[in-house]
């Protein structure tokens, strides 16, 4: 079975926006050398811009020895004149320490001096520091207000961040439509994450339509630019044929793409089809390659079938103690399989000594979660003695379970225990058998 789709990330906040670059206005005017010198002369007189400009130099290196405790001064000089974008690259150094001890306050200080003159990127650093916490208490109303005001000059990461309010209901109630909006707004501009969450909505149907079409054109709009998660949805959809004709080519392009970059889902499902030959040839190689990943990173499926190809020796040599590692891994994990499989091994003695203590442990496990043959062997034990005292109104209500599930021989096998208890005894092991439902732990009789 395939891993499915994934819900919303949740994604945290963009990254803080940094100063601008320098323009290369100069390069039409001239030497770069000769710039910085009219800079100068017109800095020391007082040109806000010029000392904006030589600042940003000072601040990238270009053209003089970075110092940033120079860029910074300069750019005091040119925000204490009310230039904005000094004032925005101020904050910004209070903000990162750079050039000047870090300090939240004097950095929503000046950022808000940048904002309230239409600054887009101090808008949005400053209802970053509202919406975190950083320097004053969280307001996600304050943060809501900058979002809009920067989103509405078309800062994207504004707009993502803005609908990530709305999507989570942080500050304003959840609003799935005013979600996509601004999704579809910094979608438009390129930015990966609100690609991913709007073609989520789409995908869905929350907010907008749902619409397999659209979700499949801004998964591949994110994919394309590198989004794992992305790139694991849109294979899912030509895995599972949604929205287009199934193309297990493709979905084994895109799930390629998410595992290389770590995607334990995408590293599962890419194992499963060279596993199961699906859109190329089986490889077993290959599928242990990328099992072992997905198993690395938890993922209890793939621990499981790891397990099953040590256990039975596809595409390796058998090896029951891998076998085992894997197995005790998944089954810790709640995957019953796993958890039959390895009370088998306990039992058997199959890459360890036997111990019924263990293969009882795991047989109770995994029959706890509705496995027929772990009742069934379970049973046996109870019947036998086998690491625990003989207990036949457990046998038969195990065998009972079994038989429910029409496990072959376990019907009879109840009808044997049946014989071995009282009247009293056989009716409340039927009880049990009857108010049992699976997911609960096995009564104790």
């Amino acid at each position: 079975m395939k891993a499915t789709s994934l819900l919303a990330l949740g994604l945290t906040g963009a990254l803080l926006s940094a100063p601008l670059q320098a323009v290369t206005e100069y390069d039409k005017k001239g030497d770069l050398r000769t710039q910085i010198t009219q800079w100068i002369n017109q800095a020391l007189n007082g040109d806000a811009q010029a000392q904006r400009e030589l600042a940003q130099r000072y601040y990238d290196g270009e053209g003089v020895e970075q110092d940033y405790a120079k860029a910074f001064e300069l750019y005091s000089e040119a925000a204490a004149q009310g230039d904005a974008e000094a004032q925005f690259s101020v904050a910004y150094m209070y903000d990162m320490g750079e050039g000047v001890e870090l300090d939240d306050l004097k950095a929503i200080e000046y950022y808000t001096l940048a904002a309230e003159q239409g600054n887009a990127a101090a808008q949005f650093n400053l209802a970053l520091m509202h919406d975190e916490g950083e320097g004053v208490p969280v307001d996600d109303l304050a943060a809501i207000e900058w979002y809009l005001r920067a989103a509405e000059q078309g800062h994207a990461d504004a707009q993502y961040n803005l609908a990530l309010m709305y999507d989570e209901g942080e500050g304003v109630p959840v609003n799935d439509s005013k979600a996509a909006e601004y999704y579809l707004m910094a979608a438009q501009q390129g930015h990966a994450d609100a690609q991913y969450n709007l073609a989520l909505l789409y995908d869905l149907g929350e907010g907008v339509p749902l619409d397999d079409r659209e979700a499949i054109r801004w998964y591949t709009a994110a994919a394309e630019q590198g989004d794992a998660a992305a790139q694991y949805n849109l294979a899912i959809m030509y895995d599972e044929g949604e929205g287009v004709p199934v193309d297990d080519r493709r979905a084994i392009g895109w799930y390629r793409k998410a595992a290389e970059q770590g995607h334990k889902d995408a590293q599962y499902n890419l194992a499963l089809m060279y596993d199961e030959g699906e859109g190329t040839k089986v490889d077993d190689a290959e599928a242990i390659n990328w099992y072992t990943f997905a198993a690395e990173q938890g993922h209890a499926k793939a621990q499981y079938n790891l397990a099953l190809m040590y256990d039975e020796g596809e595409g390796t040599a058998e090896d029951n103690q891998a076998a085992i590692k894997w197995y005790t891994a998944a089954a810790e994990q709640g995957e019953r399989n796993a958890q039959y499989n390895l009370a088998i091994m306990y039992d058997e003695g199959e890459g360890t000594p036997e111990d019924n203590a263990q293969a009882i442990r795991w047989y109770t496990a995994a029959a706890s979660q509705g496995e027929a043959s772990a009742m069934f062997n379970l049973a046996i034990m109870y019947m036998n003695g086998e690491g625990i005292r003989t207990n036949n109104a457990m046998a038969y209500m195990l065998f009972a379970l079994s038989a429910g599930q029409g496990l072959e021989g376990a019907r009879e096998a109840r009808d044997v225990m049946a014989d071995e208890l009282s009247a009293s005894q056989l009716k409340t092991a039927r009880r049990a058998a009857a108010e049992w439902t699976v997911g609960e732990a096995l009564p104790s009789l």
